[in-house]
């Protein structure tokens, strides 16, 4: 255990604290305090997904009142919109991200065992499910990042945007229909936190999936054991939900030829060629047989590193900042999980282990933590946007650092 880590986010955690209980601007006032995901400069606001990696930490750190109050402001969030926008801000009420937020409930709970809180969170979480379920479902039966429900005010600044982040030639989009599909493109690629990356490019809104539909599965399962703790009755009709995805995702997210399960191009009838860490997910939401999980693991020997695990194999080197050779704190601990779910001990340890010496090789040098590093140099890796070059991250790194440091003393303990 590295003390001086610990040490530098137990010091730094306040300061990552806000309360704005006021809307300002575009800034979506908030109930409780909450996280941001770093001390200063960018990022400012609550996130949704990167606050549930934040909580795993936080829980783990003795704050379980910080996880809760994150929480409780995300549920007040989909009682006010109807779902959990990708952040507190105006401009994010255009899409949602990666449905972590059942999740989040069930950790807290599990440390709270407040039945009168989850109940509330109960009611709520059916709220988000039935968002999904409506605005981001595809004909085929499966979910999809979809992106908005109406027109951006101003398309010329997201199109001319997107069009530099996914590398599109600009003068190419002319039509009024070319230009809407290129503000879905935009959108449903940052509601699905990856933005951007290789596994859809600028089509994901033409896609079902891997990571949404795991995640909408553990969604389902965590509202069955729900029911069934404040026995509400539901828990068949929550259990009815999980088979039936479990069903639609072996028929139409398993690919056979390549032994994983990978994202599905439903407009052109294909396979994303792209193998990324999303195809760990199904394994992180303890969906996938024995064989299709043993298949997966093969994919290590293509997106393991010296430093962890890379978004993607080495074919789409640099392509786009959720590609190889990024690290990324959530795709280590999605892996990591799905390793010790089936059994593979030895690898999960492996991934743990390289993730926690790049974090503390890092800050010996630095003295803090970033956002993401490059499975090559074992460096902070490239940003995207040069005022993110030294951004200090203390949400998703200091949470998997935290859950994986933890998890390698505990273990060396036994």
């Amino acid at each position: 255990m590295n003390t001086k880590i610990r040490d530098y986010i137990n010091e730094n955690i306040e300061k990552t604290v806000r309360y704005t209980p006021d809307d300002d601007g575009t800034l979506i006032g908030l109930p409780y305090p909450y996280t941001a995901p770093c001390a200063n400069d960018h990022f400012q606001e609550l996130y949704y997904w990167d606050t549930h990696f934040t909580n795993i930490g936080m829980i783990l750190f003795g704050r379980t009142d910080l996880a809760k109050s994150n929480v409780d402001n995300m549920l007040h969030l989909v009682d006010k919109y109807g779902f959990m926008p990708n952040g507190n801000r105006t401009f994010y009420l255009n899409r949602s991200q990666p449905p972590f937020l059942s999740s989040m409930v069930r950790d807290v709970f599990e440390k709270t065992n407040d039945k009168e809180w989850l109940s509330a969170a109960y009611k709520t979480l059916c709220k988000e499910y039935k968002f999904w379920q409506t605005k981001k479902l595809a004909a085929n039966g499966l979910n999809g990042y979809f992106g908005y429900d109406s027109y951006p005010e101003d398309p010329e600044k997201v199109i001319n945007q997107f069009c530099v982040r996914c590398k599109l030639d600009r003068s190419k989009i002319i039509t009024e229909e070319q230009r809407k599909e290129t503000c879905l493109g935009a959108f449903s690629t940052y509601e699905s936190g990856w933005d951007c990356t290789s596994r859809f490019k600028e089509n994901g809104h033409n896609h079902n999936t891997v990571d949404l539909n795991s995640l909408l599965y553990i969604f389902e399962e965590n509202m069955r054991y729900f029911s069934e703790v404040l026995s509400f009755g539901e828990e068949s009709l929550w259990q009815e939900r999980k088979d039936a995805r479990l069903k639609k995702v072996n028929d139409i997210l398993w690919c056979e030829k390549e032994g994983l399960f990978l994202d599905y191009n439903f407009k052109t009838d294909e396979f994303s060629k792209c193998k990324t860490t999303a195809s760990f997910y199904p394994l992180y939401a303890k969906l996938a047989s024995k064989e299709q999980a043993k298949k997966t693991v093969a994919l290590l020997n293509g997106i393991e590193t010296k430093y962890g695990v890379a978004c993607s194999e080495e074919a789409f080197t640099n392509a786009y900042q959720w590609d190889y050779p990024n690290i990324w704190a959530p795709q280590q601990y999605i892996v990591y999980k799905g390793l010790l779910n089936y059994g593979y001990e030895q690898e999960a340890k492996r991934i743990a282990e390289k993730y926690v010496h790049l974090i503390e090789n890092n800050f010996e040098e630095a003295g803090c933590l970033w956002e993401k590093y490059s499975g090559i140099t074992g460096e902070v890796a490239n940003p995207e946007y040069k005022t993110q070059a030294r951004v200090e991250m203390l949400g998703w790194t200091s949470g998997v650092y935290i859950a994986f440091s933890d998890a390698l003393d505990h273990k060396g303990e036994e």
